[in-house]
C-alpha cells in the first residue's frame, strides 16, 4: 500500500493531476496495478495530508488551495524551514558543503541561461538537501506535507518574469550561511527568502 501511496503522491506533486481533477478509482487501480481497497486507503492518507478531497458519493479529487491558504502555509514553512536551516548549519559536513556550493553554481548558471525549468528543479533540490543535512524528521515531514499542498502556486511563482533574479541571491545567501556553519545567519537567510515568497504570493496568486 505504501508504494501506491508514494507513487500517487509523487504524481500529484509533479502536476500529473491538476487541482480539482477527479481521481477515478478504476483508472488509478489499473495504472498502479493494485486493488481498489488499497487505492482507497492511499487516497484517505492523501486526504489527511490535504492533497486530496474525498466527496461523499462522488469519489476523490485533487484539492485546490486558495490564495489565502497558500499564504498561511508559507507562514508555517517560514518558521519550520528557518529552524531546519539553522540545524543544517550546525551539522553540515565538508562533503555536504561541496555539494551545496555545486548546487549554487548550477542555480546561477540556470538563471544566466534562462533555464527556468532547470532552475525550479534545482531550487527544490536545494531545499531538499538542506532538510537532508539537518536530519530533522518531524520538520521534514511537516515541510513535505505543506509542499504537497502548494504545487499549483509554486508553479505559478516559477513563471513570474524576473522572479529567479530575485530568488537566486536569497538561495545563495542560504547556501553561504549553512556552509559558514552559522546557524543564526542561516535562519535569517531562510526567513528572508520565505518572506519574499510570501510577498510574491500576495501579489501573484490573489490576482
Amino acid at each position: 500500500m505504501s508504494e501506491v501511496f508514494d507513487e500517487l503522491r509523487g504524481a500529484i506533486l509533479r502536476g500529473e493531476y491538476a487541482p480539482l481533477q477527479r481521481l477515478i478509482e478504476s483508472e488509478l487501480a489499473e495504472r498502479y496495478g493494485t486493488t481498489r481497497s488499497v487505492l482507497r486507503t492511499a487516497l484517505t492518507r492523501l486526504a489527511t495530508e490535504g492533497m486530496v478531497e474525498l466527496q461523499p458519493n462522488r469519489g476523490a479529487r485533487v484539492r485546490q488551495i486558495s490564495a489565502e491558504e497558500a499564504i498561511e502555509i508559507t507562514e508555517i514553512r517560514r518558521a519550520v524551514e528557518a529552524l531546519v536551516a539553522a540545524r543544517a548549519a550546525q551539522r553540515v559536513t565538508d562533503d555536504e558543503i561541496t555539494s551545496l556550493r555545486a548546487l549554487g553554481t548550477a542555480m546561477s548558471a540556470a538563471v544566466e541561461q534562462m533555464d527556468m525549468l532547470g532552475y525550479s528543479e534545482l531550487n527544490a533540490q536545494l531545499h531538499s538537501t538542506v532538510r537532508r543535512i539537518a536530519d530533522h524528521r518531524t520538520a521534514t515531514r511537516i515541510i513535505e506535507q505543506l509542499h504537497g499542498q502548494m504545487v499549483r502556486h509554486q508553479f505559478r511563482l516559477a513563471l513570474v518574469p524576473g522572479r529567479p533574479s530575485v530568488s537566486l541571491p536569497e538561495h545563495l545567501a542560504i547556501i553561504d550561511a549553512v556552509c559558514a556553519r552559522d546557524p543564526e545567519q542561516a535562519e535569517r537567510a531562510m526567513r528572508t527568502h520565505l518572506d519574499s515568497v510570501m510577498k510574491m504570493l500576495t501579489t501573484v496568486v490573489t490576482r
